[in-house]
């Protein structure tokens, strides 16, 4: 639909004039509150307003370099949902997307810049790819480029990543705000970014005046599978020595299974004698009955905020560039429980019985 029909449709809904929905659109400011308020509300139902917002995506092909695993579902959900994301940012725009495979460390320098050069590749997306070598190609190429969940140690490249430290301060301090005070963290870190998280959740211990010990508040595991959390959340019930922790603070989703299978299988109730809580993106609404508290990790909005960044530089290629930090969202569920303030909490001995 054109821009002029848009706006006879809204002062046809709104029963305004054209010219007072036209100025209302234009941002002139000899307009009531009133009209205002009726045109940006009908524009906003109709779409208008996301239109002007985005505009027109100056180009007609994108290419994207990704780990080989993003490509596969079953390989890596996460980068997977987030390819599809930049897809979806892309439906109004007549944009080509091609794709490229790219390990993160030690990438292949020579199939970047064959691709790269190519005549069709106007513009590139890089996702997950930590090779500084590969941000300096990129950046002196001269095409427009943006990075997502990396950064540019150089400081050359826009970039979109989730704000993994807040992400991680913020998970811990939603348990000590529900009054828990010994949490054991079960993490993979095998890259910066959950070592981001693993700084925050640190930060948060030392806001709260709590000591953080490695070798007895950190689980690390080498992936996100539920089995592997399975195996080791088992393992550190059986071998406990003295209380258990109250709570447990997983790094993903189906690691926050696998802590639930575990403690189910040891005869502990969640959230009832331990709570769980996940940092993830995906959310799960349920693992093992038990609705799962979590804090939301930014997934299908880093494709739409980098697809809004490169059409920034397209505009503006000179304009300064850094690195937009999305925020977690909490999404509270029954899988951790509150310890009132003032009383005792029981901890748990592995061989089920409470001690006080």
């Amino acid at each position: 639909m054109s821009k002029n029909l848009k706006i006879s449709l809204i002062a046809e809904q709104t029963g305004l004039s054209i010219s007072t929905v036209s100025r209302v659109l234009a941002g002139k400011s000899n307009t009531s509150d009133a009209a205002r308020a009726r045109v940006m509300a009908c524009a906003r139902q109709l779409g208008v307003l996301d239109g002007m917002a985005a505009g027109r995506l100056l180009l007609n092909n994108l290419l994207v370099f990704a780990p080989q695993r993003a490509f596969d579902e079953r390989s890596d959900i996460f980068y997977y949902r987030v390819i599809q994301s930049i897809n979806k940012a892309l439906a109004p725009h007549d944009v080509r997307l091609r794709y490229c495979a790219l390990e993160e460390e030690d990438s292949d320098a020579n199939l970047f810049l064959a691709r790269i050069n190519e005549p069709d590749s106007q513009a590139a997306i890089l996702l997950g790819i930590d090779s500084a070598h590969i941000h300096d190609l990129a950046a002196d190429i001269g095409k427009p480029c943006v990075l997502i969940n990396c950064r540019d140690p150089k400081m050359r490249l826009p970039a979109v990543a989730p704000d993994h430290r807040s992400i991680g301060e913020a998970a811990a301090r939603y348990l000590f705000e529900m009054g828990h005070k010994q949490v054991v963290n079960l993490l993979c870190l095998r890259r910066y970014t959950m070592d981001l998280r693993l700084a925050g959740i640190k930060e948060s211990w030392e806001a709260h005046n709590l000591a953080f010990d490695e070798s007895r508040h950190l689980i690390a595991a080498s992936s996100f599978s539920a089995k592997e959390s399975e195996a080791l959340i088992g393992d550190f019930l059986a071998n406990a020595d003295g209380p258990l922790p109250s709570a447990i603070l997983a790094g993903g989703d189906f690691m926050a299974a696998g802590a639930v299978t575990a403690l189910q299988k040891a005869g502990l109730r969640v959230p009832q004698d331990i709570s769980v809580m996940s940092i993830d993106a995906f959310n799960l609404a349920a693992i093992q009955d038990v609705p799962l508290t979590a804090m939301h990790v930014p997934r299908d909005e880093l494709g739409e905020e980098a697809v809004l960044m490169l059409q920034q530089r397209l505009i503006r290629p000179h304009a300064a560039c850094g690195t937009l930090l999305l925020h977690g969202t909490l999404a509270v569920r029954e899988s951790v429980r509150r310890i009132r303030s003032g009383k005792h909490a029981a901890g748990v001995r592995h061989n089920g019985l409470y001690d006080d």
